[in-house]
């Protein structure tokens, strides 16, 4: 399902954070209008009578070229193209540079109900600015039940049944260094094509239940780099219970995925019993990913050098026979 913002929620967002402030000059009764895409459309041609192209759903963005033409205009010819401009389903129109609108514009805006928008900020750099906002606001989202890790700056999501011991692995983990993202509730998003990102919801942030000790704040116990509060999903650990009847992998030669969103992130089973120290065990896997990730797959490379072994065993028995042939024909 594609999902939308409306100019309103723009406006109450992060944008400010980000250095893209807005201000609203006019059109209010036009905030429920939603945005779709996170492409804006700067389309001067638009004002020319080329507006056929406008697409709805997309920000209109007026810079000094577009305002400059405006002005270029006489009142009725100004009229003229801002209503075939405004005619169409777009939901609102950014005023970039500071620049200050004409009069036509403003009335057009509360005619229509289209919101304009205005910032300090250059064109290029809004452009930018507001498609990262919008890429992040509209990414598809999926929530998930287990625990996220930071690992040596790789992100670890730990899945399991209920009670598995994915928390109490999670703090064995934060006292051995590492930084909690989220515990229970795993908000993750997909950015682009190739990123997961994970998250926790604001009212849960910070906090861990533990089975036996309750609801534990990792921020005031640990400090606040034993915290983040987002990070790229790069590995999967299923914690399992062990079952003795199964055959479990023993070289690694399997790289197994678990899908997200779409996405396949490498995928580890780990089967957990009485006398295993799976903080351990998940950091020793984190490592190793790291270390896959650059190349180096120690199973792999075993299993080449075993291949290797065995060939030249081959390739020497082969000439020894070749040998005693070779001397039973001289004997």
């Amino acid at each position: 399902m594609n999902r939308s913002i409306t100019v309103e929620g723009l406006l109450n967002s992060r944008a400010e954070a980000i250095g893209l402030p807005f201000e609203l000059l006019g059109g209010r009764d036009g905030l429920q209008r939603t945005i779709s895409s996170p492409h804006i459309q700067k389309t001067g041609l638009a004002l020319a009578g080329f507006d056929a192209y406008l697409q709805p759903a997309r920000i209109l963005v007026f810079g000094e070229s577009e305002i400059r033409y405006l002005e270029s205009l006489d009142v009725t010819n100004r009229l003229n193209v801002l209503a075939a401009a405004f005619s169409h389903d777009i939901p609102c129109v950014l005023i970039t540079s500071g620049w200050e609108p004409p009069v036509e514009l403003l009335a057009a805006s509360d005619r229509y109900q289209i919101p304009l928008l205005r910032t300090a900020v250059s064109t290029p750099v809004s452009i930018a600015k507001i498609e990262y906002l919008l890429d992040d606001e509209l990414a598809e989202r999926q929530v998930i039940h287990g625990v996220l890790m930071d690992m040596l700056g790789l992100g670890v999501l730990l899945i399991g049944e209920s009670g598995i011991g994915k928390s109490e692995c999670a703090l064995d983990l934060v006292v051995r260094g590492h930084r909690l993202v989220a515990d229970d509730t795993v908000e993750i998003r997909r950015r682009g094509e190739t990123t997961l990102i994970g998250t926790c919801p604001e009212l849960t942030r910070h906090h861990m239940e533990i089975r036996g000790l309750g609801l534990i704040n990792v921020r005031d116990l640990f400090g606040v780099a034993a915290i983040r509060n987002a990070k790229r999903i790069e590995l999967v650990v299923q914690l399992e219970r062990w079952d003795p009847d199964r055959d479990y992998e023993r070289l690694g030669l399997d790289e197994l995925r678990y899908e997200i969103l779409g996405l396949k992130v490498p995928l580890i089973s780990m089967p957990v019993a009485p006398g295993r120290s799976l903080g351990v065990l998940v950091e020793v896997a984190a490592r190793n990913q790291l270390l896959r990730t650059r190349g180096l797959n120690a199973a792999r490379d075993l299993a080449t050098r075993l291949e290797q072994t065995l060939r030249e065993k081959d390739l020497h028995a082969d000439a020894e026979s070749e040998d005693d042939v070779e001397h039973g024909g001289h004997v």
